[in-house]
């Protein structure tokens, strides 16, 4: 009589991609419920990993959070770069930025919503990357504005600021519209015409040069 094959164990995964594995399943089940109503075990479940695995990696909920975190306005920032360093035609880097924001909104993982909607903004660590991550979107295009107009650095800031807002606001209303709602292009083409109009009446003191 054969003896019953011993039964298959699940392969071992190396430490980073099971890591990875971890901070996938939880940036899912955060964005679908929010910080305070997800829980430990349902992100262990998520993953396919025991609650003393995900402990290894992460000694409580909000450093993962904060992980994720993290990496959302790393990836936000790394797309406000390439929009800003990639042309020294103004007009398109508006068109780029805008372009950014609305691909952050539009990405499937659902990143946006720690970064914009965190339902923990309140807590100081969240507060303070939430803040840091404004003031550095904010101060890279005021870093353009300042040296294409001739404006004060805090001139250009405020300025900066308050087309950063103008994209935000846009980009959040709308990844929330219905089926009926313009496409990513005609979205961005709209919102990138309206923040254009704005900030190209303000004359170049120093023009860009032609690439």
């Amino acid at each position: 009589m054969t003896a019953p094959a011993a039964p298959t164990r699940a392969a071992r995964l190396p430490r980073q991609e099971r890591r990875q594995q971890v901070l996938t399943a939880a940036l899912e089940v955060f964005s679908a419920v929010g910080y305070h109503a997800a829980s430990m075990d349902e992100i262990a479940e998520r993953a396919g990993v025991s609650k003393p695995v995900l402990y290894q990696h992460f000694p409580g909920k909000l450093d993962l959070y904060l992980e994720l975190l993290d990496a959302g306005v790393e990836d936000l920032l790394a797309a406000a770069r390439q929009a800003l360093t990639g042309t020294t035609d103004n007009a398109l880097r508006v068109q780029a930025m805008v372009r950014a924001y609305f691909s952050f909104v539009e990405e499937p993982s659902g990143a946006f919503r720690l970064v914009f909607e965190s339902d923990l903004a309140h807590e100081p660590a969240v507060r303070e990357r939430m803040d840091a991550a404004d003031h550095a979107m904010a101060a890279m295009s005021a870093a353009v504005i300042a040296e294409d107009t001739g404006l004060s650095a805090d001139q250009a800031l405020l300025l900066a600021s308050g087309m950063q807002g103008l994209v935000q606001v846009s980009a959040q209303r709308w990844i929330r519209m219905g089926s009926g709602r313009p496409t990513r292009e005609q979205a961005t083409e709209l919102v990138a015409g309206l923040a254009w109009r704005g900030i190209s009446s303000f004359p170049l003191s120093h023009p860009p040069q032609a690439e």
